[in-house]
């Protein structure tokens, strides 16, 4: 990816120097659209500068009349393109299918209506539940748009998102989605019919006024596409990677949430002890984030992880120690002996789970 960002460079200077519509258009650009309506089975896909303006782009399509139907627990990017948005504004608790289904049932049935949710929760790291999403959208006469910013990458066998993990791969409208988490660049994107996107190329303002993206991120997010098809592996290795880390954790007596994904929350409740456990685990020399409102509910502040494929069994132990070492000092965990690390699995294992 490094290589190819230089390479791109060197071709084509630091900048795009323009707008999409107005002379920022590079062949580079195309061909990362080309490849990834390709890569995720969608009619077209337009490139943004960011992962953010790709959801900002979806106020055009929340017209006056129309209503929305957006997760509480939604991306900032998500919920500020319902604000930009005419439509009317319904939010339903967090994953909770039966009252979004309360308010699908009482709303006006003529009116146009679509349902905007988190592929990936960034911050729990817990799913959508798409399948039911599904059936809401169908029953209700729905559009169903998904933020796959934080799953497209990483989940599934193909690593297209949580549309591959649950096998539905015609169940979304129009996916949107970022070049920063698992392509490991920055950019973001827009999947869906090719009238749709034609649509928003020539309607969102965070499309035509905004530079595009540099020549060196396109060329590194194609490289990373390259290694997502052809490398599944690392994504097994990223689940792996989670699954001790969380298995550990919650053998300390930690509140690991509902994740099931490589984001991996320590649930603390007060702000207080977020920061204070983050400060804590930081000493022993290991990184992580400390969330709180209005990342989250207040109730809910917590300590995130996010683990890699790269992560080493040596820095799955030095996490768990560290989380041990902090906790106890904290007195939110039981005092005990050290963790026991994990047995990992083996490669042949991975590989199959994959498949």
């Amino acid at each position: 990816m490094v290589a190819a960002a230089a390479d791109a460079a060197r071709r084509w200077g630091a900048s795009a120097s323009a707008s999409r519509l107005i002379g920022g258009t590079l062949t580079l650009h195309e061909e990362l659209e080309a490849r990834l309506a390709a890569f995720l089975d969608a009619e077209a896909v337009i490139v943004t500068t960011t992962g953010f303006e790709a959801n900002l782009a979806l106020a055009p399509l929340l017209g006056r009349g129309d209503i929305v139907f957006s997760d509480k627990a939604n991306h900032a990017s998500l919920i500020e393109a319902v604000r930009l948005g005419f439509a009317d504004r319904r939010w339903y608790r967090h994953s909770d299918m039966a009252d979004l289904e309360r308010k699908l049932a009482v709303a006006d049935p003529d009116a146009a209506k679509a349902i905007l949710t988190d592929g990936l929760f960034s911050m729990e790291g817990d799913l959508c539940r798409l399948p039911e999403l599904v059936s809401l959208a169908r029953r209700y006469g729905a559009r169903l748009v998904v933020d796959g910013a934080h799953d497209i990458g990483l989940l599934g066998p193909g690593g297209r998102g949580v549309t591959d993990h649950f096998g539905l791969p015609d169940a979304v409208d129009l996916h949107t989605g970022t070049l920063s988490k698992g392509f490991g660049s920055i950019g973001g994107f827009l999947a869906g019919p090719a009238e749709v996107i034609h649509y928003l190329r020539h309607t969102s303002r965070s499309v035509i006024f905004t530079t595009s993206i540099p020549p060196a991120s396109a060329a590194a997010a194609l490289a990373a596409l390259t290694i997502i098809e052809s490398e599944p592996e690392r994504r097994a290795r990223a689940f792996e990677v989670a699954r001790q880390v969380r298995d550990g954790l919650r053998g300390l007596g930690f509140d690991t949430g509902e994740s099931v994904t490589p984001i991996v929350p320590v649930i603390t409740g007060r702000k207080e002890l977020a920061t204070a456990l983050w400060r804590e685990v930081l000493t022993e020399g290991v990184f992580t984030s400390a969330v709180s409102a209005p990342a989250v509910p207040e109730e809910r502040s917590l300590v995130r992880l996010s683990l890699q494929a790269t992560h080493t069994d040596e820095d799955i132990e030095r996490i768990l120690v560290a989380f041990a070492h902090a906790g106890r000092r904290l007195g939110l965990i039981p005092t005990g002996p050290p963790p026991v690390p994990v047995q990992p699995m083996l490669r042949e294992t991975l590989l199959d789970w994959v498949s």
